[in-house]
Formats: structure tokens, C-alpha cells, sequence
């Protein structure tokens, strides 16, 4: 113990006080970093003019004034502001959505105060705190190790080695936030916390990095078509318009509305509210996406990799039958709390009365470094380390053990933790003046150590039929869906090392139930396409049990282990990895080749994971999933997802999601495309007639930005459509338009330029102002029905929920009063140079428009007949 640290820091070994800690975070204040500051609203305001599209439209403003059209012009700057204002107000929406999101995960701390182990938040630590380090968590502040047993940490964060370092008080005893601990515990005194500590010093160079959003690549290519396009049409309509005789002034003007109509001035920033709120609303059914880049992974993927534990069950891991000495103990009780009866064949038992079970608990207490506490605030049992150990730790509580007296009267000399390849841990403890080294792990790989068996406090030499009678019974646990752990000992080993010639004391079963939801959402997945496999390190027959009561193993299926994996090439898995439902006792790096064998095939492979190995098959897959809860802070890194309650129903409502979001943005692009390319068929229309302009720019500019500015966001707040998850889906492409849009595009554009045509035939030999008004109008209603025809690839208006988008009836009342004052008002008149309509006119007009909705509610139901 280094007393100078401890006196330095004004602390002991009990830790802090309550109060002390108090004074001290008001001293030194929380330990967190500061983070960017968030942009302000003229920064947000300005930035919604660093666009392609705009671009082009300034220009085209400019274009206007210059042709001495400057009341056009100023009108035009007026929309363009309002509409940055409006993009602002959204954009702020966004920001605050995703930085509230942070709140969701909160890092915990084990530390001592009061003489007591507490868990807090990391950000409650203070200078002089006495920090529990534990193997899978991550060091919340810079600190000063005091006690060390076998820490091992990764410096690769600080330094970029990525070898590990061994921590220990006498020397190489610094330890850095934001490092990860392999393997090992140990103790330390925090030095600096917050913008303090060496990472908070650095944070400055990083923090304005800026993250690239989902979909930029996507939104960049869709932009550059659509100003191509433009481009492309500008010239050829310039070139026919002249051919015709047409004036160059007019061309002009003529291609400069074509600019304004067909360009989505919206879009970029409303695909934006879309992520925003969809990545909320996952966040709010437990599903923190920690990186925005998942979003185009969640709704992609076709397989989920899981483990059982905490994600397929309660993650109650809880021992609930052992065996020693020929007995089997029966052991009660609910999660992490210390307290149950023992039976043996239903009776219930004193555990003073059986001596066996006794020396069972009391070694396997020596294997157990994990900390269980209870929360006052949450009212529940927090544990700290491996959720296995966590759980011998309480079994051995409920026996009567408590570990920290069973180390003051026992001191540990060495361990080694738990090794993932050779599937056990070992400690050395010295107990009654000899050094006595416990084992726990993989029941077939301790019963292969062992040379003795233990019966009745005295050590006997072990049968071949002894061995094979204990491989029965660990079959029986097995098969009964218990993970089956043994247990065994060697007196006065050499070293923890000291791994044979063991002596075996029992097996110990726990047993995590199933969620009750499981069953429900792996059916829900599969049916939509989405293979569920299991990867686990528990036996086959253990992991087949679980698989076969959750639905994920079915008759036929291949069950492939860590030894089948390391005995055949890629290439003989790759021929039947289709058909395996199930990994057993496999290791981290089993697992990193199983994610890439399956994205080899061109799979989307989520992955889940929640200990420190699992870290780079984490990485690696294409969705990393870490648990929340039992997760360690090394995979919550690693992840692109963090499931806040560790279920399984969680992922399957996240791709739910996903999948929702890509539909919002189709339907966006296809509200915001369609409506565009009506509008230029309505003037390319009336140029190949030789009709005049049907619409000014100022009036497009209306259209486009008041009308089209509501209607697309209350399109991006759209609600999930209903069996989303067995609709068809396919990976959209660079564009994000696909074939259907296409050709509902091309379908409601025609619509749109023949019905606005039309009436304005009717009109403008008689009065122009009047003809352009009929345009102005039949233009904005085909785009208030347009909206509400893009809610559904296939279901009709009637059945998909009129009421359940109420922001989209928001809108459309809004817009319909806009148009009202855009008609009637004198105001308004003048700028847009606009006449009264009276009831026959807005008849008419609601008559053609309406066609769009009948036209597309054919096309529904023709599609819902064919896919019966």
C-alpha cells in the first residue's frame, strides 16, 4: 500500500467520506469533459445556405434582379431567409434530440466511501477517492494504483500499443481515463478528474472533429443528380425555346423558374429531422444508437449474431442447483439477492448441517471477484465484474460466506483471471497456514485436470468409472438447461499456474430464464427475413436447449462448437454456415471469424456482445451491439448500439426502426421529387404548346417553400407503418430512389402537369392573372393530396390511419389557410399576382386535383391483389 499517495490525497483505505466528497465535487467539480459547445443560431441560420441547391437558387435570385425583375427578386431573398429561419428552428430540433440522447448511459463507478463499496456515476469521483478497478470496465479518471491482483490494462487509447500493460503499486502504477482493463482487479486513488485529467488536457485538439451523418454520401450523389438533371434541362429547353422564337429574356426567365421548381430545397435538412427523430424514438424503446452511421446498418440487416445471456434471458443469473459428494442442493431465490433456502429432494435444509456444501461454497466464494451491491436509489442489486462470478458470489452469501471476511482471515497470494482459451480461472489463497489454489471453469476441461476427487473433507484418488459417472450428471445439468460450472483444488500449488493434478469438489448450475418476450420477437424477426444465431460460450447441449425453447434452433439445423471451428477451413464452413443456428464454446476470436465469415457472403450482420473480447467482433460487424446493463464499458465503446435494457425484443424494435426510417426518406424524396417534376412538366408542357409561363417563379418559389416546407417535415414525423418488419425490403441504392418510386413519380408528375395544364387552358386567352391564380392553386392542392398519397407504398389513405400523423393534418390545415391568404389577400395579391376564386373554380380545381388520389388508390389495390 503506497501511504505517501494516500496521505497526499488527504484519504485512507476506508475511502472518503460522504461529506468530504460533498466539499470536494463542489471544489473540484464533476468529472466530465467538456464536449463542443453546440452551434449557435446564427451558426445553424448560416449554415443553411451551404448547399448545392441553394446555391443555384441565389444565383437564379440574382439572375431575377439583374433582368430588372427586382420585386421577384426580393420575394425570392425574403423565402430564401424564411426558409433558413424555418431550417434552423429544425436543424436546432435535431441537435437538442441527439445531444438529449446522451443522457440515456450513464457510467458507473465502483468506489469506497464511508468504508463502504458504493456504485455512482463516474461523474460524482472526486480527487482522493478510493476506485474499485474490476476486468471489461474502463478507468473513469486518471488515478494511482494501491493494490494490484493480476491487472492487466490496454494503454493502446494513450500511447497506440496495443500490447497489454501489468499494473502494480510499486511500479508502472499510473492509470489514465479512458484506458480498458483486460483481465484482473486491483485498487487506486484518483489523482485528477474531468478536463483535469491527461485525456481532458488533449480533449481540445479533438472537439471540433465533425462526425459525418448517415446517409451524407447518399443525399451528396441524389443533390448532384438533381443539379445535372437541371443543368441538362436548362440547356436543351433554352435551345427549343429559342428554335421557336422565343426571346432570349423570356428563355431566361423560363429556365430560371425550371430551376426553382425541380430543385427539393428541403431535403438535406429533413432527412435530418427524420434521423434525429427516429434514432429518439429507438432511444425511447431502449435502444441508444451511439453512432448515426447504425441507422443505415439497422434497417439492412439480414442476420443477427446474439449471445444468450442477458440479451435471451432475464439476465437473473442465479445458481440454482449444485453437486458435491454425490448430492444434489437445490438452491432458492430471486436475482442478485443474497438470500434463499437450500433443499435437497424439496426438503428445505439447514446449511450448517452439511459440511460438503459448506466447503463447496466457501471455495467457490475464492473464485469470485465480482462486487454485488445494493442500491439505495434504485432499490435493486447492482453487480460490478463477470455477471458468473457475480453469481457464485451470492450463492455463496446465501450459504453464509461473505468474501471480504473470508480475505482478512484469508489472504490471496496470486490469481490468474479467467482465460477465454482455456476456459477456467485460478486463484491461490492462503487458508489455515497453506496455500490452497481454487479452480472454476468448463466441466470438461477441469474434470481432464483432475487426478483426485474431494469427498468428505479428505482427498481420494479418482476411478476412470468415478469420472464417468461425474460426466453423466454434468450431462443431466446440462440437459436440463443449466450452464454447469466445475469446481476443484489443489493444495500447495507453485503458482496459480499450477493447473493439474487436480482435486474435483462439485459442479455448480445456474440457470437464467428466458424473457418472456423471445419467443414472440425471434418469430417477428425471422419472419422478416432476419436468421437469428446464437453465439455462446456454453455447451452445445446448453445452448441447444435455450435455442430450442426461444425458436432459434430448428430440426436440421447445424450446431458448430469452437473445436469444429478451429479443425476446418473457412471455405468447408462457408458450404453450410447458411444452416448453422448455433456457435458453442466458442472464444472472442471465434467469434471476430464467424462475423466475417458471414460478411463474406454479402450478409448485414449484427453482432452482440458485452465483454472486453468482444470488443473487435464488435467492431467488426456491421452493427455492433453491446448491453447496457451487464455490458462491459470496453464493448459500450466498441458498439454502434447500446441496448439500455439488454433484451432481445429491443434489436428487433430497432431494425424496426431502421427499416421505418428508410420509408420516411423514401417517402420525403418521393413527396418532394414528384411535386418538383410535376411542376416542370407543367412549364416544359406549356412551352411545347406554345401556352404562356403557367406559373411565375414567385409563385414556385411559394409553392416550394411555404407549401412543400410544412408538408415534407409532417411527412418526416410520419408514424411507422404496421407490419413493417414482413414488408419487402431491399438495400436502397446510392440515390435512395428505387424502381416503385420511380414509377409512382413519373405516374403522379403526369397527373400533376396534365390537371394543371388543363384548367389553365380554360383561362388564360380570358384572363391571365385569373389563369395564373387556377395554376397557383391546382399546383398546391395536388401537392397537399400528394403528401397523403406518400404515406404507403401500398396501403390506401382510408386504411393506413387518416388521424395517425397529426402533424401531417397540422400542415395540410396550415397550408390550406396559407393558399387562402395567397388568393384573397390584397397583400398577397400583389406579390403574387394573384385573383379570387369563387366556388365553382375551387370546385373544378378539387375535382382534378383529386384524380391523383384515385389514380393511386388504383395502383394500391392492384398491388395489394397481386401480392395476395
Amino acid at each position: 500500500m503506497n501511504v505517501d499517495i494516500l496521505n497526499d490525497f488527504k484519504t485512507s483505505e476506508r475511502g472518503l467520506t460522504s461529506k468530504e466528497a460533498l466539499l470536494r465535487l463542489e471544489r473540484y467539480g464533476k468529472n466530465e469533459i467538456k464536449e463542443k459547445k453546440p452551434e449557435g443560431i446564427f451558426s445553424i441560420f448560416l449554415n443553411q445556405f451551404k448547399s448545392p441547391l441553394i446555391y443555384i437558387l441565389i444565383f437564379v435570385c440574382l439572375v431575377v434582379f439583374l433582368m430588372g425583375e427586382w420585386i421577384d427578386a426580393i420575394i425570392i431573398s425574403i423565402i430564401l431567409v424564411f426558409n433558413a429561419i424555418v431550417g434552423s428552428i429544425q436543424e436546432g430540433k435535431a441537435e437538442n434530440t441527439l445531444l438529449a440522447l446522451k443522457n440515456f448511459v450513464e457510467t458507473k463507478a465502483t468506489v469506497k466511501r464511508d468504508d463502504q463499496e458504493i456504485i455512482i456515476s463516474d461523474k460524482e469521483l472526486v480527487p482522493g477517492d478510493i476506485i474499485i478497478l474490476q476486468e471489461g470496465e474502463k478507468i473513469p479518471a486518471d488515478a494511482i494504483i494501491i493494490s494490484s491482483n493480476g491487472l492487466k490494462v490496454n494503454e493502446a487509447a494513450m500511447t497506440g500499443e496495443s500490447n497489454p500493460v501489468y499494473k502494480e503499486p510499486e511500479k508502472n502504477n499510473l492509470v489514465l481515463r479512458g484506458m480498458n482493463i483486460l483481465s484482473g482487479n486491483g485498487k487506486a486513488v484518483v489523482t485528477k478528474t474531468g478536463n483535469n485529467t491527461f485525456i481532458g488536457k488533449i480533449a481540445k485538439k479533438i472537439i471540433n472533429i465533425e462526425t459525418e451523418i448517415p446517409l451524407k454520401k447518399n443525399i451528396s450523389f441524389l443533390s448532384q443528380l438533381i443539379i445535372r438533371s437541371v443543368l441538362i434541362l436548362c440547356v436543351l429547353i433554352f435551345l427549343i425555346g429559342i428554335y421557336h422564337n422565343h426571346s432570349i429574356q423570356e428563355m431566361i426567365l423560363t429556365i430560371v423558374t425550371l430551376s426553382v421548381s425541380i430543385i427539393p430545397e428541403g431535403l438535406p435538412i429533413v432527412i435530418t429531422l427524420v434521423l434525429a427523430t427516429g434514432v429518439w424514438r429507438m432511444s425511447k424503446k431502449n435502444a441508444l444508437v451511439k453512432k448515426l452511421q447504425a441507422v443505415e446498418a439497422l434497417g439492412q440487416a439480414n442476420i443477427i449474431a446474439v449471445d444468450k445471456t442477458g440479451t435471451l434471458t432475464r439476465n437473473e443469473m442465479i445458481i440454482q442447483r449444485v453437486f458435491v459428494n454425490n448430492t444434489f442442493y437445490d438452491i432458492d431465490g430471486v436475482g442478485y439477492e443474497p438470500k434463499g433456502e437450500i433443499k435437497i429432494n424439496e426438503e428445505v435444509i439447514d446449511p450448517v448441517d452439511e459440511p460438503n456444501l459448506i466447503f463447496l461454497a466457501k471455495m467457490a466464494s475464492f473464485c469470485a471477484e465480482a462486487r454485488v451491491v445494493f442500491s439505495e436509489e434504485e432499490k435493486l442489486w447492482q453487480i460490478s465484474g463477470d455477471p458468473t462470478e457475480a453469481a457464485i458470489l451470492v450463492f455463496s452469501q446465501k450459504i453464509g460466506f461473505h468474501k471480504d471476511e473470508l480475505i482478512r482471515n484469508n489472504p490471496k497470494i496470486e490469481e490468474k483471471p479467467f482465460d477465454y482459451e482455456q476456459k477456467y480461472r485460478s486463484s491461490v489463497y492462503k487458508i489455515e497456514d497453506k496455500n490452497i489454489l481454487t479452480v472454476t471453469g468448463a466441466p470438461e476441461i477441469i474434470l481432464n485436470l483432475c487426478t483426485k476427487i474431494w469427498k468428505n473433507n479428505r482427498e481420494y484418488v479418482i476411478s476412470p468409472e468415478e469420472k464417468e459417472e461425474l460426466e453423466k450428471t454434468f450431462y443431466e445439468m446440462l440437459k436440463s438447461g443449466l450452464r454447469v460450472i466445475a469446481l476443484a483444488k489443489k493444495n500447495n500449488p507453485s503458482s496459480s499456474d499450477d493447473v493439474n493434478e487436480l482435486s474435483f469438489i462439485g459442479f455448480l448450475g445456474m440457470k437464467d430464464a428466458l424473457r418472456l418476450e423471445v419467443i414472440e420477437s425471434i418469430k417477428k424477426a425471422q419472419d422478416a427475413g432476419i436468421k437469428i444465431v446464437m453465439i455462446t460460450g456454453d455447451h452445445k447441449v446448453t445452448a441447444k436447449s435455450i435455442a430450442l425453447e426461444s425458436g432459434i434452433y430448428k430440426k436440421g439445423d447445424i450446431i458448430l462448437t469452437g473445436k469444429d471451428l478451429d479443425d476446418l477451413e473457412d471455405e468447408e464452413i462457408l458450404k453450410n454456415i447458411n444452416n448453422v443456428s448455433i456457435f458453442a464454446r466458442v472464444n472472442p476470436e471465434h467469434k471476430l471469424r464467424i462475423v466475417n465469415l458471414f460478411k463474406s457472403q454479402g450478409k448485414i450482420i449484427a453482432m452482440t456482445g458485452d465483454g472486453v473480447n468482444d470488443a473487435p467482433s464488435l467492431i467488426a460487424a456491421d452493427l455492433g451491439i453491446s448491453m447496457g446493463k451487464i455490458g462491459t464499458e470496453v464493448a459500450k465503446e466498441a458498439s454502434d448500439i447500446i441496448l439500455l435494457d439488454d433484451n432481445f425484443k429491443t434489436i428487433v424494435s430497432a431494425i424496426e426502426e431502421g427499416r421505418a426510417i428508410y420509408k420516411t426518406i423514401k417517402k420525403v424524396i418521393l413527396y418532394l421529387l414528384s411535386t418538383s417534376l410535376g411542376e416542370v412538366l407543367v412549364i416544359v408542357g406549356a412551352l411545347l404548346l406554345n401556352y404562356p409561363l403557367p406559373i411565375l417563379a414567385v409563385q414556385i418559389i411559394w409553392l416550394n417553400f411555404v407549401t412543400d416546407g410544412f408538408l415534407d417535415v409532417a411527412l418526416a414525423m410520419d408514424s411507422k407503418e404496421k407490419n413493417i418488419l414482413k414488408q419487402k425490403f431491399s438495400k436502397p441504392n446510392k440515390y435512395l430512389i428505387d424502381k416503385i418510386m420511380i414509377k409512382r413519380m413519373i405516374m403522379f408528375s403526369l397527373i400533376i402537369g396534365f390537371g394543371t395544364l388543363l384548367l389553365f387552358k380554360q383561362y388564360y386567352l380570358i384572363d391571365m392573372t385569373k389563369a395564373l391564380t387556377m395554376s397557383l392553386t391546382t399546383l398546391a392542392v395536388f401537392q397537399w393530396f400528394n403528401a397523403w398519397n406518400c404515406r404507403s407504398e401500398k396501403e390506401s389513405i382510408f386504411s393506413s390511419g387518416i388521424f395517425s400523423n397529426k402533424y401531417l393534418i397540422g400542415a395540410t390545415l396550415i397550408v390550406v389557410f396559407l393558399q387562402f391568404l395567397a388568393i384573397y389577400n390584397p397583400f398577397f395579391q400583389a406579390i403574387l399576382k394573384t385573383a379570387p376564386l369563387n366556388f365553382s373554380e375551387w370546385l373544378m380545381i378539387i375535382l382534378v386535383s383529386s384524380s391523383i388520389i384515385v389514380f393511386e388508390e388504383t395502383r394500391k389495390a392492384i398491388s395489394r391483389f397481386k401480392s395476395i
